[in-house]
């Protein structure tokens, strides 16, 4: 059953894993990779380039939470064609940073076709056009990310040392427009049909029944919804904020940016097998249940890494740190459509994804600022592993107490009554 699924709609799938992928430009730990030279080539400190970093970050959320809700009424190809050119002028601009005032612009860019809008084509497609299998299609584009993580860094640390931080960005426009943009366009050939088979679909349960999705606003009066927001927004803070500080934290620690770049391949390794799992687990026993567990594995790698300078150290972090990632993106781009139904998921989701970006945007100026006022790495990962923690207690208690009362006086999962 599960081979024949992938066999049958291997192209979608590869849609989705692809935009997952590519959205890797726009993601931090990329940009964070030439953060270094940027730095330098302006003259800025670790709390300098945060700040900029998350007025760009922040201004994209903004945007997102109209845009992303969008891919709701606009034909995918079109809203995917419209972003990825996006994405790739968002490059070419990087590219031809002068100042801090292009360099706030172009990490606007990225971040909200990137890290923003490709991310959001990923979930919404997986989530909105599976159903029974939502949680193996949602797991196949998650491991995107892994991937981008596991061979962008080293071959970007490369490129870098050969041709520079601005043309190595140039080169990457050309790819997006040049390649990306016709490979995705021809994974999406006869997608009408299945959009018009969903739609039968959902006219069809409307028929027999009062229920329908949940709105944004309703979603927003759902108690379950501020539960998980914590839970959800931890991965993204500490990711984001870890990743930014990357070439400081290889410095406190005394490894190299070249050997935390190799632990990126355990990172992504670990972060695709908890994804394919994950992934399974959604579809056996929902997303509902995932959720109160999935932050463990990184708050024992946050503690690790704060407790030992070891090389090792490092690479058990980013393994931990990776089964989290993996779970957690996958019961991220499952929960909402479980929870509150596929027909304003792109609403919902891009409600979601806008706080996940503010979380991001957060993270890096914070934790510049604490390392600018010597805190060290070691203290921050410290007060990571406990957040992370804290999160998870508050899943695992209230949300099945809010689920039962769900369950006894609230509406179905399809939406309100």
């Amino acid at each position: 059953m599960t081979l024949n699924f992938f066999v049958q709609h291997k192209r979608f799938l590869a849609f989705g894993f692809l935009a997952a992928v590519f959205s890797s430009f726009g993601q931090t730990f990329f940009i964070a990779l030439s953060g270094g030279e940027i730095r330098a080539a302006f003259h800025l400190s670790h709390g300098d380039f945060g700040l900029l970093y998350a007025i760009g970050t922040t201004s994209s959320a903004v945007l997102l939470i109209w845009l992303g809700r969008k891919i709701d009424d606009v034909d995918l190809r079109v809203f995917t064609a419209c972003v990825i050119v996006g994405l790739g002028a968002a490059c070419i601009g990087m590219a031809h940073v002068i100042g801090p005032i292009t360099l706030v612009l172009a990490i606007f860019a990225l971040r909200l076709t990137g890290q923003g809008l490709m991310s959001h084509i990923a979930f919404v497609s997986m989530g909105r056009y599976f159903d029974a299998h939502r949680g193996k299609a949602v797991s196949v584009a998650s491991m995107g990310f892994p991937a981008g993580e596991a061979v962008f860094p080293i071959i970007v640390v490369a490129i870098i040392t050969t041709i520079g931080w601005q043309d190595m960005w140039l080169a990457l426009g050309a790819i997006i427009l040049c390649g990306l943009f016709p490979l995705l366009m021809w994974l999406l050939r006869g997608h009408h049909h299945r959009h018009a088979a969903l739609v039968e679909e959902n006219q069809t349960t409307l028929g027999r029944s009062v229920l329908s999705g949940w709105t944004r606003g309703q979603v927003l009066r759902d108690p379950k919804f501020y539960v998980l927001i914590p839970t959800v927004l931890a991965m993204p803070f500490i990711g984001t904020g870890v990743f930014f500080h990357q070439v400081h934290l290889v410095t406190e620690k005394g490894w190299g940016l070249a050997v935390f770049a190799s632990f990126f391949v355990i990172f992504a390794g670990v972060q695709m097998g908890a994804a394919i799992a994950s992934g399974v687990a959604v579809d056996r026993w929902g997303a509902t249940k995932l959720v109160r567990l999935f932050l463990l594995p990184a708050s024992a790698g946050l503690l690790i890494l704060s407790q030992s300078d070891a090389p090792i150290a490092g690479a058990i972090f980013m393994a931990l740190f990776g089964l989290s990632g993996g779970a957690a993106t996958v019961t991220g781009g499952a929960i909402w459509a479980e929870l509150y139904g596929v027909v304003h998921l792109g609403a919902i989701k891009a409600l979601v994804w806008a706080l996940m970006v503010f979380a991001s945007a957060l993270s890096p100026p914070m934790m510049g600022v604490a390392i600018d006022h010597g805190i060290r790495m070691d203290t921050i990962a410290l007060m990571s592993a406990i957040f992370l923690l804290g999160a998870t207690i508050l899943a695992g208690t209230a949300l099945p107490r809010l689920l039962a009362r769900h369950r006894i006086d609230g509406p179905g999962e399809n939406g309100p009554q």
